[in-house]
């Protein structure tokens, strides 16, 4: 299959499925999303070693989370400005060197300056590593790509409570930043290798005014979920986020407008890419809690100790890996809309489950419903990465990317806040007097509820949908387009 001249001005080349590829962008992927939840566990000794309150170490998280959500709009532009090869190899040093400064800080501010630079550079690997692994490979081979990109949005945010832990109380918290070291280098040498070449398009024009108002909009609204977390009784963080949806509204008024948009808006009227928005937010938002309920619910709740909550949660990382092989099997056995409907429903159930777990539920049960529960969200993170490309045409593929990229890193921190803020609604109102479990049953219900709102949406798919990915060769009759018109040829009425 042959690719077109892309958008950003890069030559077409023939497709060629590259897994060595795959693995160095799902790596630096590893690398950034790690670094986005590992601080949490050494924010005591961060602290202890600044001089500085506990809390305010917080600034740091949240720099680097808000500088990634503002930074991936504008980091699409620039990849078909200056070609993704370069902009994926500067992110990669850029990310690189800001952990080392993020190692010798002396003090919070420089630590906070450090990882917003950190985060400016892994705004720039999350689509463009992405960009570069889809011009690449074909549709037929769709599934197989995105089988290494989704896991380590699966894996990262369950091992980083152990990495972190486990580095902050037999090295140092350094050590955090320090491990990118080794591992930046070897994945910059490997771009240079692997990632193709191409020129970019030095005349594409820079949508400012919605470049302004995009980023505005997802830093506002990463600002009031962070806030709705960590302060939830002034009203900053219903302003902020509010700040964020007016900003984002009045942006895509404009970009319906503009003759050379930020992003192309027409992509939300492809039916598998607007799953993601709809259906596929709210799964990522309710799966995103659950490493955040979880650990709470087993320390706070049941009275376990950190490690052992860890541990625990780690089952959630053995259900991931375990299913892994067996994903894209399945979604060309039965197709998306099933495993979409399945892995939702399925997962609800484990949410629904775990509110029914006590302190004298036998671990052995414990651990066996969070290796089903990890099983069944890897099966719906990798359906969706795969559905919501299936019908993109490639001058869409750059804005589909960025507009994807920028919509998980908001449901990712919507998932903590809305967990958050459901343990505080069932904690004041006392639905489960003398329990202290009862916060968080609460909110693993809650979570259930909205799961299905998500199966919902899958349901209302085409029982074909994604086909040209999930069964290439074998798509139903209806669902293809009509050829086109021969040049010249006067078609019959």
């Amino acid at each position: 299959m042959a690719a077109s001249n892309s958008a950003d001005g890069e030559t077409g080349t023939q497709q060629v499925w590259n897994p060595r590829l795959a693995l160095l962008v799902a790596a630096t992927f590893f690398m950034e999303i790690l670094d986005g939840t590992i601080l949490t566990t050494a924010i005591p000794s961060i602290a202890a070693d600044l001089r500085v309150p506990a809390a305010d170490v917080n600034i740091t998280m949240t720099a680097y989370l808000m500088t990634v959500a503002m930074g991936i709009p504008f980091s699409g532009w620039l990849a078909e400005r200056m070609g993704a090869r370069r902009v994926f190899c500067l992110a990669i040093a850029v990310f690189t060197v800001a952990s080392l400064a993020c190692a010798l800080s002396t003090d919070l501010t420089m630590l906070t300056l450090s990882r917003i630079l950190q985060g400016a550079g892994g705004a720039m690997m999350v689509p463009v590593g992405t960009l570069v692994v889809l011009r690449g490979t074909p549709k037929s081979e769709l599934l197989r790509a995105t089988a290494f990109l989704v896991w380590p949005a699966l894996l990262a945010p369950v091992l980083a409570p152990l990495v972190g832990g486990a580095l902050t109380t037999y090295l140092s918290w350094h050590w955090i930043f320090l491990l990118n070291l080794p591992l930046g280098a070897a994945a910059f040498i490997a771009a240079l290798r692997l990632v193709p070449a191409g020129a970019g398009d030095r005349q594409r024009r820079l949508d400012w005014l919605g470049l302004i108002l995009t980023s505005a909009g997802v830093g506002a609204l990463v600002v009031g979920l962070e806030l709705a977390t960590a302060h939830p009784d002034g009203p900053w963080a219903a302003l902020s986020a509010a700040a964020g949806v007016a900003a984002l509204a009045a942006a895509v008024l404009w970009m319906r407008r503009a003759r050379t948009p930020l992003f192309d808006l027409t992509v939300f009227s492809t039916r598998t890419f607007r799953a993601m928005a709809t259906g596929g937010f709210v799964y990522r938002l309710t799966i995103s809690s659950v490493p955040f309920l979880l650990p709470l619910m087993f320390q706070a709740g049941f009275g376990w100790s950190p490690l052992h909550a860890g541990i625990m949660v780690a089952a959630v990382f053995v259900g991931n890996i375990g299913i892994k092989p067996a994903t894209t099997p399945l979604i060309r056995r039965f197709g998306f809309r099933a495993m979409l409907v399945f892995g939702s429903l399925a997962s609800a159930v484990t949410f629904a489950a775990c509110a029914l777990l006590t302190p004298d539920t036998p671990e052995v049960l414990i651990f066996v419903l969070l290796v089903f529960s990890g099983a069944f969200r890897s099966i719906g993170f990798s359906a969706y990465a795969s559905v919501q490309y299936a019908d993109i045409v490639p001058a869409q593929l750059t804005s589909a990317n960025t507009v994807s990229a920028t919509l998980v890193q908001l449901a990712a921190g919507a998932g903590i806040a809305v967990g958050a803020l459901l343990i505080r609604i069932f904690d004041g109102v006392g639905a489960f007097p003398a329990d202290p479990a009862g916060p968080y049953r609460g909110a693993f219900l809650t979570m259930a509820v909205l799961m299905l709102l998500s199966t919902a949406d899958s349901l209302a798919l085409h029982r074909h949908a994604g086909a040209a990915v999930s069964r290439p060769g074998q798509e139903p009759a209806e669902e293809q387009p009509p050829p086109p018109p021969a040049a010249g040829r006067v078609q019959p009425r």
